[in-house]
């Protein structure tokens, strides 16, 4: 009789082993990822949740100044109603300080939108060029919490290709961009809310 044929077990053995072992990486990789997303998610929340809580304080701020009766005011009085809502703004925060809105999570979850962004090869370029023609056209200021965003720079565009990612702002509020720095500006009083440095690649 012919001898049966002994089937490699250690051969197999070893294969079903980084087999599993495999399966177990790609498990781990996976549930990282899934809980880079939802904190990412919970961050992003945050964020918005502290953006509306500086526009329920600001609209009770502006309710307290004289309104504005049309957009064809003289620009000498949309000037002082914009320097007396800064200060108005100002004095109830006197003690706002950088990372109040960008958090660290924040920050964390807004680095993770904006490298997204710029490994996207149908976007990173688009988003490239528009970010270094605006470093080039805008002279760096140094800006700081509850400072004069500069008039010279106020209506800098933002990439529109990283606008569609990042969180809805009400219509008070602007994201721009200084250098590498993004900043959070509130655009009718023309002041720094909140900095997020090194944001950008």
């Amino acid at each position: 009789m012919r001898a049966k044929r002994r089937v490699p077990y250690r051969g197999f053995a070893l294969l079903a082993g980084l087999f599993l072992a495999a399966a177990g990486v790609l498990a781990g990789q996976d549930a990282a990822r899934n809980k880079e997303q939802a904190d990412d998610a919970a961050a992003l929340k945050e964020f918005t949740g502290r953006v509306n809580e500086y526009l329920k304080l600001r609209k009770t701020i502006e309710k307290q100044l004289p309104a504005m009766k049309s957009t064809e005011e003289l620009p000498e009085m949309i000037a002082a109603h914009q320097q007396a809502l800064a200060r108005k703004i100002r004095e109830a925060r006197p003690h706002a300080r950088l990372g109040d809105i960008f958090t660290r999570s924040t920050r964390e979850a807004f680095r993770h939108v904006i490298h997204s962004v710029f490994r996207d090869p149908q976007t990173a370029t688009a988003t490239a060029h528009a970010t270094i023609r605006q470093r080039k056209t805008v002279k760096e200021v140094r800006l700081q919490v509850n400072g004069i965003y500069p008039d010279a720079v106020a209506e800098t565009t933002f990439p529109s290709t990283l606008l569609q990612k990042l969180p809805i702002l009400p219509e008070e509020l602007a994201y721009r961009i200084m250098g590498r720095d993004l900043v959070l500006v509130d655009s009718k009083a023309n002041l720094v809310v909140d900095l997020f440095h090194e944001a950008l690649p």
